[in-house]
């Protein structure tokens, strides 16, 4: 049996394989953020270079383009490569301008926010 090496270790559980590669990067907040991973620490610190932020409401996107961006690493969820060979999103997506998913973004948080004010309107009455 071949036992692995420190540096083989170090290599297989950072981020060290993934430089210079198109990622995905899920943050906390929700947002999804694309770029090509420049550069990282221990801490999960990422620098993405040419990110953009995909913006998804409804059958709609927009990639709001941010440049190199830098990522604090508690706010990472989750990293993944992105395929370059493959079709990032499905053929029914519509991509839209920054403008048009940004007054989509509003429309849909209003309407959440309608339905949690009507939800407690309606508390006073007792279903059970």
């Amino acid at each position: 049996m071949s036992w692995a090496g420190p540096d083989e270790i170090l290599l297989s559980t950072s981020l060290a394989g993934f430089l210079d590669k198109k990622l995905i990067v899920l943050l906390r907040d929700g947002r999804k953020l694309l770029g090509t991973l420049c550069s990282f620490d221990q801490f999960a610190n990422v620098v993405l270079q040419g990110a953009c932020e995909r913006v998804i409401v409804g059958e709609q996107y927009c990639d709001v383009p941010l440049g190199l961006y830098v990522i604090r690493g508690e706010n990472v969820v989750l990293i993944g490569e992105l395929d370059r060979e493959k079709e990032e999103l499905p053929a029914h997506m519509t991509c839209v301008s920054e403008a048009e998913i940004r007054k989509a973004e509003k429309a849909e948080r209003e309407a959440r926010d309608l339905k949690g004010t009507m939800r407690k309107r309606m508390e006073f009455l007792d279903f059970d």
